[in-house]
Parts: structure tokens; C-alpha cells; sequence
């Protein structure tokens, strides 16, 4: 086996642990960020690493995706769509009768 051989395409080296925090940290600190804006202020500090690398990190250390880290949870979420539901049918029989109410 040759050791200095590239690697196979579709694999990626190893991040170096320092990388690692720093990656862990950006998403920490800027949660709106995706791994594709992690990678390129990495690249403004002069880390030149794949996006894909960045994704693999942040997966591999259970960090949810941008728009996941920052919004409600899924039942936060439900509970508001059900109060709006309920507020728009009591909405839509007010409409219906026009605010007229004749036995």
C-alpha cells in the first residue's frame, strides 16, 4: 500500500480537534448559521476545509441543522397552529352570520 497516495474521492481526512471546537463553537454562538456560512468564516480566518467537512462535524456531534436550533420546538410549534385554527373557525362563524343572530 502506497502511503503517499491521495485518498479515495468521497472521503474526507481527518479535522484536526482544534477545527473541531472551533466548528462546535461557531454553531454554538451563531445559531442561525449553517454549516455552509460556518465554512466560509473558516475560511476568512484561513481554515480551508469542505463544507461537507463542516456538516460530518456537526452531525457527528449531534448538532442539529441551523433552522432547527433557533426556532420553537415541534410542539411549540403545533400548539400555535392549533390557537390559530380554533381563533380562525370561531372567525368563520362570526363571518357566516354576519354578526346577526335571528332564532
Amino acid at each position: 500500500m502506497d502511503l503517499h497516495r491521495a485518498p479515495p474521492p468521497g472521503t474526507a481526512p481527518d479535522c484536526p480537534p482544534p477545527v473541531k471546537q472551533l466548528i462546535l463553537r461557531l454553531a454554538r454562538e451563531n445559531s442561525t448559521w449553517g454549516h455552509r456560512r460556518i465554512q466560509g468564516e473558516l475560511a476568512r480566518l484561513g481554515y480551508f476545509i469542505a463544507p461537507s467537512t463542516v456538516w460530518e462535524v456537526l452531525q457527528s456531534s449531534g448538532v442539529d441543522p441551523a433552522p432547527h436550533r433557533s426556532g420553537p420546538t415541534w410542539r411549540q410549534s403545533l400548539t400555535t397552529q392549533a390557537h390559530g385554527i380554533i381563533a380562525a373557525d370561531f372567525l368563520h362563524l362570526d363571518t357566516v352570520t354576519l354578526g346577526a343572530c335571528t332564532p
